[in-house]
């Protein structure tokens, strides 16, 4: 399968998944701002790894990601209403702290 169309599948994926972030209820994803900061697939597209970064940090991270892990299925389901694709992956969600290093990166330059 040529790699341009798992990078097409790629940033779809990555796309409708902030947009589903913003509909999310569970207050450990609701009360944060959340960005979707790499995802990785497959070349079957059968499994997904979606780095989640959080502006309250590591811990906002974390939380996120098990309120996340929650909703796999309402997010799996949003997906296969959204994205012509013919089987949705696997999604699994892990905290990342990009966010936060970049933060701190620019308070250091601003020194």
């Amino acid at each position: 399968m040529p790699s341009y169309k798992i990078d097409r599948v790629c940033e779809d994926l990555k796309r409708e998944i902030t947009d589903i972030l913003r509909q999310i209820k569970d207050p450990r994803v609701r009360n944060q701002i959340l960005t979707v900061v790499n995802l990785n697939l497959t070349r079957d597209m059968s499994f997904a790894k979606i780095y989640i970064s959080s502006m309250d940090g590591q811990k906002g991270a974390e939380r996120a990601v098990e309120g996340l892990k929650s909703a796999k299925g309402l997010i799996k389901r949003e997906i296969a209403h959204r994205l012509d694709i013919r089987k949705i992956p696997e999604l699994e969600f892990i905290p990342d702290n990009s966010v936060e290093d970049t933060i701190n990166l620019f308070k250091k330059l601003e020194k």
